[in-house]
């Protein structure tokens, strides 16, 4: 009997990659229509589940909490496949008659789905669900730490799915999830792609797989709070955004950068809203505790409640507060609270001005949330304009809290768990990624023009005009080239009659220059002209016209 847990979790990967792709088989040869039933089908029996698993997640995982985890939930089963609907992702995606294509919707096979410990069961029914939606089958490998609720998502998914005439198998949930089993599964031949959510390591580990892959790159959201702001909207927002979840979404607010002169309205006004502002000596605290010292976030202070940080950090806050405050000086390792807290911890900088704060907001995405999120509060839609032109992010979110406006909630991006960084942070696509990613397009496209209809140049090799040697030569201004003929010859002592010959000069031969008719320079001008002409043409050209 196999006892060891990485080989354990090895061959329950590959039992499980063979299984689905079987069941993708089947699934492949469905209609759309049966596609969306399935899907539809799956959607309904998670919403009705959404709060108990909400629950799962929490005493599981011990991040976060369930109110928070539960709208999270319904962003998945209920906003995005309200938004899905419609999608053609099977067949025939769209016909160009004037073009003369057809685009059609092939899916990819196996999809390795890589699960966190911070979202478990919305990140299952966002990856199942887009999965599906795009005729793929699908393998989770959850998180170790949010095992339980990760497969619980997946049976619910599963049941629903073989209820509404999905083929067996189609949904897989590893049971013994290792990081070498995770490996396996990325590296299986039967995986197709692989929608990675996790740490470094992890998304790291997907993009070296030899496999297409989806991974993402840590969010160090900056929040510019411009002079033109509605300040009481914008703190009330950010607030509720940093609190959601106790911090642990991805594109959660980590920073307020807003200029000096605005620094006691927002103090004030974020003590209204129940937010905690820590002394030297408690932010000091904070930093030690959060960050450790290779870097990364304390796993220990994800997704905690406010009092509770605090009280690992040595010092007491009133039950009621919603996040801790610490303002700053600067961005960078002497400033461990600049960085991702995965937490309600939020950086304050105030500053000289506009340009300074987004300054500050460049550094803070340079220094850990490059190509991820960024927000602005302001009405001034020039400045947010600029903002976003400025920012190394792909998501620059307006007066929205950023969770709720990054994840689509309040904003019309697409509605999705895995929010691609781009190349700023190594990541294949800087898009929220939907079925749209998890499908590849055929093109059936019909002839539409001859070779020589293609091109203004000739196809005719022979009949293609050579460039000179000192570069391409445009088009040819005969009369400009007859003037600079006559100009030569006047300067040679050679007149046009009727216009006087320049003095010759002083050392001559002594012998006089004829003078010339305009008739005869006229066509001396163009026999010279056609000879340079012929010789710039080369043989067969027949010239320039």
């Amino acid at each position: 009997m196999i006892e060891d847990k990485d080989l354990l979790s090895i061959q329950e990967v590959r039992t499980k990659v063979e299984k689905a792709y079987a069941a993708w088989q089947k699934y492949r040869s469905y209609t759309q229509e049966q596609v969306d039933a399935i899907v539809e089908r799956m959607a309904a029996a998670a919403r009705a589940n959404s709060k108990r698993l909400a629950d799962l997640a929490v005493e599981e995982t011990g991040y976060g909490n369930a109110k928070d985890k539960y709208v999270k939930n319904l962003l998945c089963c209920d906003w995005l496949p309200r938004r899905m609907r419609g999608m053609k992702t099977i067949g025939v995606l769209r016909e160009l008659p004037d073009e003369k294509l057809v685009e059609i919707g092939e899916s990819l096979g196996v999809v390795a789905a890589i699960l966190p410990t911070t979202n478990p069961t919305s990140t299952a029914m966002y990856k199942t669900l887009v999965s599906l939606k795009a005729g793929n089958a699908v393998v989770i490998s959850p998180h170790p730490r949010a095992h339980r609720c990760t497969c619980e998502t997946a049976a619910v998914l599963a049941q629903a799915a073989l209820e509404a005439g999905a083929p067996q198998d189609l949904i897989q949930c590893v049971d013994t999830a290792t990081v070498e089993g995770t490996n396996a599964l990325m590296r299986h031949e039967r995986t197709a792609v692989i929608l990675a959510t996790g740490g470094h390591a992890m998304v790291k580990a997907a993009y070296s797989s030899g496999k297409p892959a989806y991974g993402v790159g840590p969010g160090n959201v900056p929040v510019l709070v411009d002079t033109s702001a509605d300040l009481e909207d914008a703190i009330a927002k950010i607030v509720a955004g940093k609190s959601f979840d106790y911090g642990t979404v991805c594109s959660s607010e980590q920073a307020i950068v807003a200029e000096a002169s605005l620094r006691d309205r927002i103090l004030a006004l974020l003590k209204a809203q129940k937010a905690y502002l820590a002394t030297e000596a408690q932010k000091d605290a904070l930093g030690k505790l959060l960050i450790t010292s290779n870097w990364t976030v304390n796993p220990q202070c994800v997704g905690q409640a406010p009092t509770k940080i605090a009280k690992m950090a040595g010092f007491e806050v009133p039950p009621d507060t919603s996040i801790i405050c610490a303002e700053l000086s600067g961005v960078g390792k002497q400033h461990p609270l600049s960085a991702e807290k995965l937490s309600p911890v939020l950086s304050l900088f105030f500053v000289a001005s506009f340009e300074a704060a987004m300054d500050t907001c460049f550094a803070l995405l340079k220094f850990g949330g490059a190509g991820h999120t960024t927000a602005i509060y302001a009405k001034d839609d020039a400045r947010i304009r600029a903002y976003a032109m400025r920012m190394p992010a792909y998501r620059v979110l307006v007066n929205t809290p950023a969770p709720q406006g990054s994840t689509g909630i309040t904003t019309n991006v697409f509605p999705s768990m895995t929010l691609g960084c781009g190349a700023l942070a190594g990541n294949s696509t800087s898009d929220n990624v939907g079925p749209q990613h998890l499908i590849n397009i055929k093109r059936l496209a019909y002839v539409a023009r001859k070779p020589e209809e293609a091109f203004e140049m000739p196809l005719d090799y022979n009949a293609a005009p050579s460039a000179p040697a000192g570069g391409p030569v445009g088009p040819v201004d005969r009369g400009a080239i007859a003037a600079a003929v006559e100009r030569y010859l006047v300067s040679r002592g050679i007149a046009v009659s009727g216009a006087p010959a320049p003095a010759a000069p002083a050392a001559t031969c002594g012998c006089a220059k004829p003078e010339v008719k305009a008739s005869v320079l006229a066509g001396v001008a163009a026999e010279v002209v056609d000879r340079f002409l012929a010789k710039r043409a080369g043989p067969g050209q027949g010239g320039y016209g």
